[in-house]
């Protein structure tokens, strides 16, 4: 099935309005498992909101239409025109303002509110306390716990400081130039492991407090580690020895526009903290991040939206994958959208089995479960 193969991700393209999102398994692979990933996500998300077959089929079609009139739009497109193509965070929300009542405008308004505040600077005042006239991350175990915590006592603040710096060092490598120069204008203040979501577990997470001119002028990195993309066993292994490199590479060609401080580094020894290599990737820790409200959506606000995420996949593919190959692959009829609505039902059906058989299995106590949690 695969005309072309193209940066993929195990995560759903439809979080992230305006952009795809979420690049720890990405990898080259067929352009296809984005489509029916994006496909069975609505289709799932649709069956939540209880929407009837016809209008689940009507909204999977529509997204996954738009991906293939996009893409053969993208075909006869001239490289940079690809290249800087945009998809408008105000047209998105006139449209979507005709198809939503009054309180789901409401939600809208204060979840882009929301997503504006989502910054550094919102992040000291949740995360840290003041100690010696200087901000320093609260502990919060098992959840938050900070650097000094888990080093040697021996270890003196100022030790500790020269040990991240060497660490920061390494990172600000791989940042282009211009970025590079502003990140030196900050100043490693303190450190801290997080836990992250579900998706990460097990793996390892820290967050760095920076410092510019003061206390009011923060930067918050987030350092992830990257392991083996979970696609490999089925794309291969990727061409970059360092994980967290695959993941800045497959989120700078995809994204429209990255996170000016996303970057790799390589640990091993005591920058570890256990001794065991480990690779990482660091971007911030806020953003601008935001993904509608897919629960307060009704039928033709999630159509409208996964037709923007349609075009938005395909502009991805288009950027990092053969866009006349995959154009010329989908043709100009709906034998292909037909085709990824019958995946997507199918995906959906397996879902609901699998929930039914842990609900069964948390019931008779095979497995032991806390709601909420």
């Amino acid at each position: 099935m695969s005309a072309s193969r193209t940066f993929s991700d195990d995560d759903a393209a439809y979080r992230a309005p305006g952009d795809v999102n979420d690049f720890d398994e990405t990898l080259p692979g067929p352009w296809e498992w984005d489509v029916k990933r994006l496909a069975a996500s609505l289709e799932v998300a649709a069956r939540g909101n209880g929407f009837p077959g016809r209008q689940r089929r009507e909204i999977i079609m529509s997204a996954v239409g738009q991906y293939r009139q996009a893409m053969r739009q993208f075909a006869g497109m001239a490289n940079l025109e690809v290249w800087y193509a945009r998809a408008d965070i105000d047209q998105l929300r006139a449209q979507f303002d005709s198809q939503l009542a009054e309180q789901q405008r409401r939600r809208l308004d204060k979840g882009l509110a929301k997503a504006r505040t989502r910054d550094s600077l919102q992040e000291v005042a949740k995360l840290t306390q003041m100690v010696d006239g200087e901000p320093r991350i609260i502990s919060d175990p098992p959840v938050l716990v900070p650097v000094d915590e888990l080093i040697p006592a021996e270890t003196t603040r100022e030790g500790l400081q020269a040990f991240i710096g060497g660490l920061l060092a390494s990172y600000r490598r791989t940042l282009e130039t211009d970025h590079r120069y502003l990140l030196e204008q900050y100043q490693f203040c303190d450190m801290a492991r997080k836990v992250v979501g579900v998706g990460s577990v097990g793996t390892r997470c820290w967050i760095i407090l920076m410092l510019g001119r003061d206390g009011s002028d923060p930067l918050f990195l987030q350092v992830k580690e990257a392991e083996a993309s979970v696609l490999s066993r089925f794309a291969g292994a990727s061409k970059y020895k360092n994980q967290g490199e695959r993941v800045v590479a497959g989120q700078r060609l995809m994204q429209a526009a990255s996170d000016i401080f996303l970057g790799w580094q390589h640990t091993e020894g005591e920058a570890t903290l256990d001794g065991k290599p480990r690779d990482f990737y660091i971007r911030q820790l806020r953003d601008w991040k935001f993904s509608l409200p897919i629960e307060a959506l009704i039928p033709e606000g999630l159509r409208m939206y996964g037709a923007l995420c349609g075009w938005t996949l395909a502009r991805a593919h288009a950027r990092s994958g053969d866009r006349i190959a995959i154009a010329a692959y989908l043709g100009g009829s709906d034998v292909f959208d037909k085709a990824i609505t019958q995946f997507a039902v199918a995906y959906a059906d397996q879902n609901e089995h699998d929930h039914q058989a842990l609900i069964d299995a948390v019931t008779s106590g095979r497995i032991t479960a806390e709601p909420g949690v």
